[in-house]
């Protein structure tokens, strides 16, 4: 009997949301949502990368956010605001502009990579578990945060210091085992139909990066859930999915001369052998913001 798709982890869990979930109302949307609490997919990462094929690619995920902040800041000056087509245009454009207008506060990259202590110093959390893993891949703790209080809304100093949006994956953590290694994510909020797809090609690419740099065999990614949700306004396009039969993963190879994940580029991954279904399009939900 022929081994079962992995991608119908993803479908299944979103017939369950379908299926079992309760109703929820959103922070500062009039869309609602249907939820569930507490799942979890994983993915044999030596089995083909799991970057779903019965979706679209050329995901713009933030746009909205950066935009959105944009607006806020813009409407305290005399100026009219740029379209959503222009602003992105500016953004790609012109680097003053991306600097003032582009950023979505001390995100994740600031805290995996930048992560100030009370003492001053500045903590690179990805380099310290890289380093952690080459020499004593038997411990336990190689967590990595990006849930940081001082910049969670209303626990934040000001408006101006908070992020755009908490950290909706929250924390990953490595573990290896008979030489290979696997990463957990959990997910404190799953946009299932527009964000969790990028959300898995993502994490299983780190895993695969941070596999590379340490010298270990790709292991699991494990994707843990706390609130997983279907907004409304995608129910028929998930029902349009779920009709597609998944076709074979496709795979990413590294370029073997990368040992240091700071000297890794774009150019150095490829995608091999992908054939996804067209685009199924949705209209993103700009979620968060101060009550």
């Amino acid at each position: 009997m022929a081994e079962r798709h992995q991608e119908y982890q993803y479908l299944d869990l979103l017939k369950d949301i379908l299926k079992n979930c309760e109703r929820k109302k959103v922070h500062n949307v009039k869309v609602g949502t249907k939820n569930v609490f507490g799942r979890q997919i994983r993915f044999d990462l030596s089995k083909g990368f799991p970057l779903l094929t019965t979706k679209d690619n050329n995901v713009h995920i933030w746009d909205e956010w950066g935009y959105k902040k944009y607006l806020e800041k813009i409407s305290k000056l005399k100026t009219k605001a740029l379209s959503m087509d222009e602003y992105l245009g500016k953004i790609r454009t012109d680097n003053k502009f991306a600097k003032v207008y582009g950023e979505l506060g001390p995100v994740y990259g600031v805290q995996w990579r930048k992560w100030k202590t009370s003492d001053g110093r500045v903590v690179d959390q990805l380099k310290w578990a890289i380093e952690r893993l080459r020499l004593n891949p038997e411990r336990r703790h190689y967590l990595v945060s990006a849930w940081n209080p001082e910049f969670i809304y209303e626990m934040a100093a000001s408006r101006e210091k908070a992020q755009v949006l908490p950290p909706c994956h929250t924390f990953f953590h490595f573990y290896v085992a008979n030489g290979r290694l696997s990463c957990q994510l959990y997910q404190r909020s799953a946009d299932m139909f527009l964000g969790v797809p990028f959300n898995i090609a993502s994490y299983a690419l780190l895993t695969l990066i941070i596999a590379h740099v340490t010298g270990y065999k790709p292991g699991f990614f494990v994707h843990t859930f706390g609130d997983a949700h279907i907004y409304d306004n995608h129910v028929a396009q998930v029902k349009e999915q779920l009709k597609r039969k998944p076709h074979k993963f496709p795979k990413i190879r590294l370029n073997s001369k990368i040992k240091d994940i700071d000297n890794l580029k774009f150019e150095d991954i490829e995608l091999i052998e992908y054939k996804p279904y067209p685009p199924i399009k949705g209209e993103v939900a700009v979620v968060g913001g101060f009550s």
